[in-house]
């Protein structure tokens, strides 16, 4: 991130500073930052520097190097579809907040990124982000020729889609419901260059151990599996609790213990997706409730009204004009720069 900060002729150290954020965290790529961290340093790094696609630089310099024991396992797969299922399985261990899901469907392969972290800040950017470093894995495990037969991303079409079509090489959708890339789905099968199985081995019993460590955070877990699940309406407590491994009366047992419900759970993803494609897309309303699965915008309206006390179209409306007024003061404050430069 300090040399994004950089290129775009700014000082690190005091773009981050005014971001109340340590800048020796980020040299360790096995310590962990919180979603919540990162996502607010990201948004706030992005109005500092008046880039629109901040996400899109930091997610550039991004790969499996940055991924520290998740990253390794991944290049030592035997073939890309296992290595990319790894990535998708271990990926909390990297970061929480943001849950990655892998799909075939027809001869096509999607590699998506969705965020379940509740109140999360600058989600296209990090979107942008992820999807960028996601390109960057693929590229590093199949060639730096690689391109995606298309990039989706969950939020509007910039101004300015040059740097986009520059780095992605590919046809891009913006406005798409999630954060994505497709690919032929015959190239999971392709053997992977650094494939070492003994080396896997160990770090997988690395991972393992630590993965006992995140057992201890179970809502953590169901929301993460729930996210996914919201997009492919697959969220009945059964099916869920299959995913777990677990009957669905100790799913609601272990949640109980924690003061939720299921269904607290199930509500908290999907007002996070509406939240999400409300102030990201263009998607109107009805969209966003089939979107939901819910049976029309009717009865949308009346879940997102009890979620927040608005109606999907105030909340879209309110938010817009808090991000006008920040944009106004954006564009005065770099006005007065300009001036004072002058």
């Amino acid at each position: 991130m300090p040399a994004v900060i950089r290129s775009l002729g700014a000082d690190p150290a005091q773009v981050l500073a005014a971001a109340d954020f340590d800048i020796g965290l980020l040299d360790d790529p096995n310590k962990q930052i919180t979603f919540s961290e990162r996502s607010r340093l990201i948004a706030r790094c992005a109005e500092l520097t008046n880039c629109a696609h901040f996400g899109l630089l930091v997610g550039q310099q991004g790969g499996l190097h940055a991924l520290g024991l998740v990253g390794l396992l991944v290049e030592h797969a035997p073939d890309l579809e296992t290595g990319l299922r790894s990535l998708v399985r271990y990926f909390h261990h990297h970061l929480r907040g943001a849950a990655l899901d892998l799909v075939v469907y027809g001869g096509l392969a999607e590699f998506s990124y969705t965020i379940y972290q509740p109140g999360t800040v600058g989600t296209d950017q990090i979107g942008d982000g992820a999807i960028a470093g996601a390109v960057n894995i693929m590229r590093k495990l199949c060639g730096a020729d690689w391109v995606p037969n298309e990039v989706l991303l969950a939020h509007r079409r910039p101004a300015d889609v040059e740097p986009y079509r520059q780095f992605f090489r590919a046809p891009i959708l913006f406005n798409a419901e999630r954060n994505a890339i497709t690919f032929p789905a015959s190239l999971l099968t392709q053997q992977l260059a650094e494939r070492e199985p003994i080396i896997r081995r160990l770090l997988k019993e690395k991972i393992d151990a630590l993965e006992a460590q995140f057992h201890h955070d179970f809502p953590e877990q169901v929301r993460r599996i729930l996210r996914s699940a919201l997009l492919t309406d697959k969220t009945s407590l059964e099916e869920i609790a299959d995913l777990l491994s677990m009957t669905p009366r100790t799913l609601d047992r272990r949640l109980e213990a924690y003061g939720l419900s299921f269904q607290d759970l199930v509500d908290e993803g999907r007002y996070e997706i509406a939240r999400q494609a409300l102030l990201d897309t263009d998607m109107n309303i009805v969209h966003v409730a089939a979107l939901l699965d819910y049976a029309g915008a009717s009865s949308f309206v009346r879940a997102f009204r009890r979620w927040c006390g608005l109606t999907p179209m105030q909340w879209r409306k309110q938010h817009q004009a808090t991000e006008r007024r920040l944009d106004a003061l954006k564009a005065a404050s770099g006005a007065t720069r300009k001036g004072d430069k002058a």
